[in-house]
């Protein structure tokens, strides 16, 4: 069986069912692993996540800032954005449904040899701890104290992880890491503001999977989120937003042999307009 791990799909449904039909055609019987942005600022986000969650035990995923913000916005933690496209899932009958699974889903996978997450890393982990601070955060996400922890998840501080750190400041810093970062400083200090390519990071910083001596390079990283950044192949990374949601394409990897399987999108957002 062959895996397949797909980039940011953001609610472009029809493209979905597009790009599993070109990798079925080539592999029978695939496996797929999708990293994260399901959902939100394309056209189909309730489709989307219908179609995901009915592959069953032939996909996993793991679990992006916009599938966390619309769990935040079907609780009332959040306000839609004038961007968002999560009025069909807010409205479905099978809602409440759709959102117990989500939450339920992973915030890291680690499968031979390769780490899974949305966004990235920071330096100072190894995939091992990774895993084990995505675990925090599932446990939380999980447990009966999700939606409080749900109104504790936003803001960029702080911006440096530490060991020692405790509550709702620890929490908050793993979900940066996995879900936002883009750039950061040889020590780990997150700016997640930026969103450009990594040829503009602010002076002392640097896109996160260029930090000398990172913790993760034993490891392939596979993660999306960064559309500026397109598709990426490293001996050790993997980036697989290609900007479907700005007229782009959707991509799919295969992890056995580096293949590369990709659908044209068109242009659902326009660069500047959220």
């Amino acid at each position: 069986m062959s895996t397949y791990v797909i980039g940011d799909l953001q609610g472009c449904q029809p493209k979905l069912s597009e790009l599993l039909d070109r990798i079925r055609a080539v592999c029978p019987d695939p496996r797929f692993i999708f990293v994260g942005d399901l959902v939100n600022r394309g056209p189909s986000s309730l489709a989307t996540l219908r179609e995901v969650r009915a592959l069953g035990d032939t996909a996993n995923m793991v679990l992006g800032n916009h599938d966390l913000h619309l769990l935040a916005v079907a609780h009332g933690i959040r306000k839609a954005h004038r961007s968002d496209t999560l009025d069909d899932i807010l409205a479905a009958p099978d809602r409440d449904e759709l959102l117990e699974w989500l939450r339920r889903q992973p915030m890291a996978l680690l499968e031979n040899g390769h780490l899974m997450v949305h966004a990235g890393v920071l330096p100072q982990w190894t995939a091992e701890q990774t895993m084990a601070l995505a675990g925090e955060v599932e446990t939380v996400l999980r447990g009966p104290d999700w939606i409080d922890f749900l109104r504790q998840m936003y803001g960029n501080e702080p911006a440096r992880w530490d060991d020692s750190l405790e509550g709702a400041d620890r929490i908050r810093c793993i979900v940066n890491a996995l879900t936002r970062i883009r750039f950061c400083t040889a020590d780990g200090t997150m700016e997640l503001a930026a969103s450009k390519g990594v040829e503009i990071a602010l002076p002392g910083y640097m896109a996160w999977f260029d930090v000398p001596g990172r913790k993760t390079e034993d490891v392939t990283v596979v993660f999306g989120h960064w559309s500026t950044l397109g598709l990426t192949l490293r001996p050790n990374l993997i980036s697989l937003d290609t900007g479907c949601l700005w007229g782009g394409k959707l991509t799919a990897v295969c992890l056995e042999d580096r293949s590369v399987i990709q659908v044209d999108c068109p242009q659902y957002q326009r660069p500047g307009s959220i």
